[in-house]
């Protein structure tokens, strides 16, 4: 298997995310793939990693107040050049992050603010999320009284399953998951503030977390990015009408309109769905980041 570095130890290979293990830190690398239907695509979007890189970077800077994160330098000078090579430097420019070494818990703390996807199937069977009870007369895409924490097993192939927090609480213990559940809803409702006054509506997301040696728990993985989040227009929503994303959703429509089981191996894409896709990316970026995409 090819790595984006092959000098040093991996510790794990995503599916668009490679992470490199160090002595007592880790290597973040954000690759330009990305996967539809849990199948990695053969074409890339380019400065993809390079997008999520720097929307991560700029929540772990702002949200640091309500809980500590991973990330230790997005500047390579920082690198430890014992380790990483100057020869890797532009590859790993702007699309890297040297962070703490943690070990992951082994569940998605999700958070929901508005009724989609999986959530709006399980409401449609039985009027819960994940065991919690909601009003009866929801639209799809509809807003939540509040947010809500609905987490997730975290799976290493396949799709993530829904659990309830008493699940949660068996897996986790109950201490950490009710710390973790009131972090996981600051978290989304600072991130949901900010964003709706750059008009953008966060749906829903996801947290992980991780704990170090100490034994202190932190934020881990990315944060309110396009691949972890669902980003609505604001100007455009409408209650049960299908709203203007800010994801790879132009993607996935595109994937449901030809001949294509959603297996291995992945269809070849058309240049203007990559070029479209990358397009939304930088879309969300700016609108985050305040400034334009200069790449």
């Amino acid at each position: 298997m090819h790595y984006l570095i092959d000098e040093l130890p991996i510790y794990r290979k995503g599916k668009v995310r490679e992470v490199y293990e160090l002595p007592n830190q880790m290597l973040f690398v954000a690759s330009d793939r990305i996967s539809a239907f849990d199948v990695i695509m053969n074409e890339s979007v380019p400065d993809k990693g390079k997008i999520l890189n720097s929307i991560s970077e700029f929540w772990f800077q702002n949200t640091k107040h309500i809980i500590d994160n991973h990330l230790v330098s997005t500047n390579m000078s920082d690198y430890p050049k014992e380790y990483i090579a100057e020869k890797h430097f532009d590859m790993l420019k702007e699309r890297s992050m040297l962070v703490k070494k943690a070990s992951p818990l082994t569940v998605e703390f999700v958070v929901r603010g508005y009724i989609a996807g999986s959530g709006w199937k399980e409401y449609k069977n039985n009027g819960k999320i994940c065991g919690v009870e909601l009003p009866t007369d929801l639209l799809e895409y509809s807003k939540l009284p509040e947010a809500i924490f609905t987490p997730a097993t975290k799976a290493e192939t396949g799709h993530d399953e829904n659990i309830n927090f008493e699940q949660c609480t068996e897996i986790i213990g109950i201490n950490t998951a009710s710390y973790l559940k009131e972090k996981s809803i600051e978290l989304f409702n600072f991130g949901s503030e900010y964003l709706y006054e750059k008009g953008i509506i966060l749906a829903d997301t996801k947290f992980e977390f991780g704990i170090l040696d100490t034994g202190e728990i932190i934020l881990i993985d990315e944060i309110l990015t396009p691949d972890s989040s669902r980003f609505w227009l604001k100007d455009s929503y409408i209650p049960g009408k299908s709203p203007i994303n800010f994801d790879k959703q132009i993607l996935r429509d595109y994937l449901e309109t030809i001949n294509w089981n959603k297996q291995y191996p992945a269809p070849k894409l058309p240049d203007d769905i990559i070029i479209q896709t990358r397009n939304k990316y930088i879309e969300i970026y700016e609108l985050i980041i305040g400034k334009s995409w200069a790449n």
